[in-house]
Formats: structure tokens, sequence, C-alpha cells
């Protein structure tokens, strides 16, 4: 699990910043609202995502 452990999160994080940077061109381009919010909800359910594999990482990492 330590080297899939090691993959995942920096995987987690590097999704969850895909993202971020989707919505930020989106909104900087003047894209539409509803692709602004989707991606928005999108962000807060990876992040949350996210935090659960890091703290299964570490729960792991401490067994």
């Amino acid at each position: 699990m330590s080297n899939f452990g090691s993959l995942l999160v920096p995987i987690a994080v590097g999704v969850v910043a895909v993202v971020l940077v989707l919505g930020l061109v989106n909104m900087m381009r003047g894209g539409s609202p509803n692709t602004s919010q989707r991606l928005m909800r999108a962000r807060v359910l990876l992040q949350f995502l996210a935090i659960i594999v890091i703290m299964g990482v570490i729960w792991w990492r401490g067994s």
C-alpha cells in the first residue's frame, strides 16, 4: 500500500488542481455561469475525496 498510497495522493491533488484551473479559465474567459457552477461543485467533491484519500494513506502508514 505504501507505493500505491504514494501514487494516489498526488493523483488526487492533481485532479483537484486541474478542475480548479479549468474553473478559473472558464471564469476569466467569461464562460457559462452554469459551467462555472458545475466545476465548482466538482472541485468541492474532489477535494473531499482527496482528503479521504490523504487521511486513509496516513492511517494506513500509521498501522
